[in-house]
């Protein structure tokens, strides 16, 4: 199994080369990514500033396998109490999974959060640790304001499936309403993407900022 820690050790390693670091940076993604791994990598290139050119900022690996860190750790204290509670469910007779299931255990192609599958830059813009804090209450049972994912409380936007609307978050496009039919509808991107275009950071500037020329008309 992939650990995680190894990989982080290897991102904060300066005697690596740049591109090892940064694959580093992708196997832990691989281990956890709580946007999924695309938009989860396209947040901490935002996030922590990571430049187009690695060597502008290679500190910038640093700060984004730290946030990604952050939230593990309390993803994985989350998780030892939903194991500890399910095999104190199971000794007791209760073999069924609970529902809603645990947001970690969620499938992407039923999960409210399809989209940034589909699209992902279209995920929260909050630090990962507070995405997971807020997903945890969730789960504890606290009702909190506005989207459950991001918080925003602005009005919901609408969007076609072809047969009916799906209501949609307007800051991250969280599934808010269902569409009628009761099926799961794939979420057409805003913005064409490549995945090779994202990893090599063509969207990010030398200076760690978005590039503005980003995508070419």
């Amino acid at each position: 199994m992939t650990s995680f820690l190894t990989h982080r050790a290897h991102v904060h390693d300066p005697g690596l080369p740049l591109h090892r670091r940064h694959s580093a940076l992708r196997t832990c993604l691989t281990v956890f990514a709580p946007y999924g791994l695309r938009a989860t990598y396209h947040h901490l290139t935002l996030s922590a500033a990571i430049p187009r050119r690695l060597e502008e900022d290679p500190d910038a690996l640093v700060r984004a396998v730290e946030e990604l860190h952050e939230a593990r750790v309390l993803w994985l204290a989350r998780a030892e109490q939903y194991a500890e509670q399910r095999r104190a469910e199971k000794q007791a007779g209760r073999r069924a999974v609970p529902n809603p299931r645990p947001w970690w255990l969620r499938n992407w192609w039923e999960s409210p959060d399809r989209a940034w599958f589909d699209d992902p830059f279209l995920h929260p813009s909050l630090r990962l640790s507070e995405y997971v804090r807020r997903q945890n209450a969730i789960l504890d049972g606290t009702e909190l304001p506005g989207c459950p994912a991001c918080g925003d409380e602005g009005p919901r936007v609408l969007s076609s499936t072809g047969h009916g609307w799906v209501e949609l978050c307007r800051g991250c496009a969280w599934l808010l309403a269902p569409c009628p039919c009761g099926q799961r509808h794939r979420f057409v991107p805003v913005t064409p993407f490549n995945w090779n275009e994202i990893w090599q950071r063509a969207h990010m500037g030398d200076d760690g900022r978005p590039n503005s020329l980003w995508p070419a008309s």
